[in-house]
């Protein structure tokens, strides 16, 4: 495809996305590019993308290696989608979305979960900023942290394993990745909950925590769920309480979360929602897909809470100051490498 680079609208660890042109058919799309000696995770990224066909899942458009200012590019083309991501929409929101409006973006994010999930694919970083907005309303993006897991094993309640790193943001992270023990579909479930406090509140699912560390030992070890919005109907919260439990084997599936009585209320024909998804801006110069900042780390399988531990202080948390952006929102991508 002979295609044209426009501005940039978003930045990674290493990749860049891009919005592109079309030579032939005008057609706008978005391109995520990173130097080809750099390129493994996107290359990894790309061959999940292209085996996907969902629409719940951002369209694959195909993949080229260009040559710019001498140096060789990796470029992975997707769908554009107009809206930007769901968590700039919170904030256009002023911080919080209604929730017959969070029951249509819940029901259309679970419908693409279930989708991969049969498939045997887990997507490790569900979060607002994964989620992108467009006309049909929402899609699951990102594929970056995805790992691969036996769709039989998901099916009967089993947390699979493989032997790829954990990764994902760990702000969203189940209490069984925090421990860096497992990631299967069930950690998915636990961050879409997440996701939905993001939506309700505006905030982090976690209120006043004071450092990583004390993040990723919380969600790991005390014991506790987030907080479940109060001002939330009881579907909502019965909802919420199936997304969130921190045995992972208690966890309903997608399939299971796709018939319960909250998103009964989340009709896609309902004047309310259209008037929402079409009156939303489209101007390209008004979005940012993937703002957000990565790390690339590894949490290593351990066995009992002082290895825990270890592994996260191994992250540098406690020698100087991380620019992990906790107080704007902007949450942690921690992609696993071995590059």
């Amino acid at each position: 495809m002979d295609w044209t680079r426009g501005q940039t609208i978003g930045h990674g660890s290493s990749a860049t996305v891009s919005v592109a042109k079309s030579h032939w058919s005008n057609e706008i799309f978005a391109v995520k590019s990173v130097e080809l000696s750099k390129s493994k995770l996107l290359q990894e990224e790309q061959k999940i993308l292209s085996e996907l066909s969902s629409p719940y899942i951002v369209t694959y458009k195909g993949y080229d290696v260009t040559k710019e200012n001498d140096k060789l590019f990796f470029n992975l083309m997707m769908e554009y989608m107009s809206d930007g991501t769901l968590s700039d929409e919170i904030w256009k929101q002023g911080g919080r979305i209604k929730e017959r409006l969070i029951g249509y973006y819940t029901k259309q994010i679970l419908q693409g979960l279930e989708y991969i999930h049969s498939r045997g694919i887990v997507h490790c970083d569900i979060k607002g900023q994964n989620i992108l907005l467009g006309k049909t309303g929402a899609k699951i993006a990102d594929f970056g942290c995805s790992r691969c897991v036996d769709p039989e094993e998901q099916d009967s309640g089993a947390v699979a394993s493989t032997s790829k790193p954990i990764g994902g943001t760990p702000m969203f992270m189940a209490p069984e990745v925090a421990r860096g023990e497992e990631q299967g579909c069930s950690a998915d479930i636990w961050a879409l909950g997440c996701t939905i406090i993001e939506m309700a509140t505006g905030g982090s699912p976690w209120t006043n925590v004071t450092n990583p560390a004390a993040l990723l030992y919380q969600i790991a070890f005390s014991g506790q769920s987030p907080e479940i919005p109060k001002f939330l109907s009881l579907e909502a919260k019965d909802f919420l309480s199936k997304c969130l439990r921190r045995d992972a084997r208690e966890r309903w599936t997608a399939k299971e979360l796709l018939k319960h009585p909250f998103l009964e209320q989340s009709n896609s024909n309902s004047t309310e929602i259209q008037d929402f998804v079409t009156s939303s801006p489209t101007s390209i110069l008004d979005q940012h897909i993937w703002n957000s900042e990565t790390m690339d780390y590894s949490i290593q399988t351990v066995n009992s809470m002082d290895s825990s531990l270890q592994r996260v202080r191994e992250m540098g948390i406690n020698s100087g100051e991380p620019n992990w952006r906790w107080a704007d929102e902007r949450w942690v991508t921690v992609r696993s490498s071995s590059e």
